[in-house]
């Protein structure tokens, strides 16, 4: 009897335990961070991308005509309002994202498309440079059919004209949701320019592309 009520207690104690122990949902009540006033105009339209590291996204696509603002964030997960802890992760499903505000009279979709893909490494899976994860993973996000279709048309391009010597990961991910990170992300790169991964990492990705795209930056870049 006595070997019983000691088996008995101890799986009660067991249970306790595994409950105590048990992680707390993921999602959370509210967002991090949401940018004031009116975020697009009349005339703008937005697109989004997922390229790695989103300073180092950010401060590329800044640097574009056309493109009024753009705001780093988390995207392609499950995860609501994640924070920057909890998709460092893993486990989220979201990656590090970018929200581009963005004139189309002045730039087209199609451009945003061709300088997303050569921003970057599209052939790395689940890593840019020197940081690896799934939260850095490549992703470019469509809202319709048209953006569909020309993000797939450029995928094709590239692999017909043998662009890279390795198979292009990059994910064709129907855009659902971004969430905004938090305002100390935001333009990190102009805010921190002797940050030691800016000066590494991001200040010579930025200007590897504006030295390959001249024509496209705005006046006070040149």
């Amino acid at each position: 009897m006595k070997t019983l009520f000691k088996t008995y207690i101890f799986l009660i104690l067991l249970l306790m335990s595994c409950n105590f122990t048990q992680s707390k949902p993921i999602n959370n009540n509210t967002p991090v961070w949401t940018p004031t006033g009116k975020v697009v105009q009349d005339n703008q339209q937005k697109a989004y991308f997922a390229s790695g590291c989103f300073w180092c996204v950010e401060a590329i696509f800044e640097s574009v005509k056309g493109v009024t603002e753009v705001y780093s964030g988390y995207s392609g997960g499950e995860t609501i309002n994640p924070n920057y802890n909890q998709i460092g992760t893993g486990k989220t499903g979201h990656a590090e994202a970018v929200e581009i505000i963005y004139n189309p009279e002045i730039i087209s979709f199609s451009t945003l498309v061709e300088i997303f893909f050569n921003s970057h490494d599209p052939t790395t899976l689940n890593r840019q440079g020197p940081d690896k994860g799934t939260q850095y993973r490549s992703i470019a996000f469509y809202q319709n059919e048209d953006e569909k279709k020309i993000i797939n048309q450029y995928i094709d391009t590239l692999k017909e004209k043998k662009v890279f010597n390795s198979p292009i990961v990059t994910e064709v991910k129907n855009f659902e949701k971004f969430y905004y990170a938090e305002k100390h992300h935001q333009d990190f790169e102009k805010r921190n320019p002797t940050h030691p991964y800016v000066k590494a990492v991001s200040i010579p990705r930025l200007r590897k592309f504006q030295k390959k795209y001249t024509e496209l930056l705005k006046e006070e870049v040149h």
